[in-house]
């Protein structure tokens, strides 16, 4: 997806909320599980109530690869149910020597028609250059994320900076704005302006709003740009809002919130 596409889904629905299919086999819907693909009915159901709520889907693979051929088949359908209006994001968090990468890229942008992959920076730039040779599609570089451990490398000094400032600042350099886009989790809310200093074009993926406690009104006034440039993830505070055969409606009505939220930060 082009990024004039993007921001024009933003600015045309009035949000920029992004839905993580994180879907725990264990957690959805007990009803569901006489379905021969539970895990994609559940889906299906949380993608057509939420439909009109957001610009973007998140797949956390991880909850997907864990349940092996079953998994794989159930990410499968879902990626293809997305419709193509709606940036598909696959959370893979991958990244490795080059020739490794490459097929890395090749699965999630060609066999799975992902618009966007995260991935892990710490390799350097011949592990991230295989997907920026994709047109029209995003990597998502990790940042500064909303995980406890953040302290343990990125918050650390490296050089008179910390080292999340660094690779920001590095990454930006090996694409552009328009196929660079960067992790920075809402926990970290106090670091957005700071942020923005070091990036004010690239997109930001924003998780940890929901569950993890970040704050959407904090991030909106610190991370928005002219464009928005913000996606906000909301994964379980969504999709697992009910329990009961009215989980896609309680999901709806928890997505249709924020939503209306955001409407008030895009004035």
């Amino acid at each position: 997806m082009h990024r004039n596409r993007l921001v024009e889904a933003i600015k045309n629905k009035g949000t920029y909320l992004c839905v993580g299919l994180d879907s725990d086999l264990s957690k959805i819907p007990k009803h569901l599980h006489v379905h021969p693909d539970p895990v994609f009915a559940f889906n299906k159901a949380i993608i057509d109530a939420t439909l009109d709520h957001c610009v973007s889907y998140k797949i956390n693979t991880a909850f997907y690869e864990s349940r092996g051929i079953k998994g794989w088949e159930s990410l499968e359908r879902t990626v293809a149910y997305i419709p193509d209006t709606h940036f598909k994001i696959a959370d893979a968090k991958r990244g490795d020597i080059g020739n490794t990468s490459t097929q890395y890229a090749k699965a999630f942008f060609e066999t799975l028609n992902f618009d966007a992959v995260t991935v892990a920076p710490y390799m350097g730039s011949d592990s991230i250059q295989p997907f920026l040779e994709y047109e029209k599609k995003w990597t998502i570089v990790l940042g500064l994320t909303s995980n406890k451990g953040a302290t343990d490398f990125e918050m650390q000094e490296a050089g008179g900076e910390k080292l999340y400032e660094k690779v920001l600042r590095t990454v930006s350099h090996w694409g552009n704005p328009g196929n660079l886009m960067f992790v920075a989790g809402a926990t970290q809310a106090e670091e957005f302006i700071n942020i923005r200093r070091i990036l004010p074009e690239h997109f930001l993926l924003v998780p940890g709003v929901g569950f993890q406690g970040g704050s959407l009104k904090d991030i909106s006034e610190k991370a928005m740009n002219k464009d928005c440039g913000i996606l906000v993830n909301v994964s379980r505070a969504i999709i697992f809002a009910g329990e009961t055969e009215n989980f896609a409606e309680e999901a709806r009505a928890i997505a249709a919130q924020y939503h209306e939220e955001m409407k008030q930060y895009l004035r």
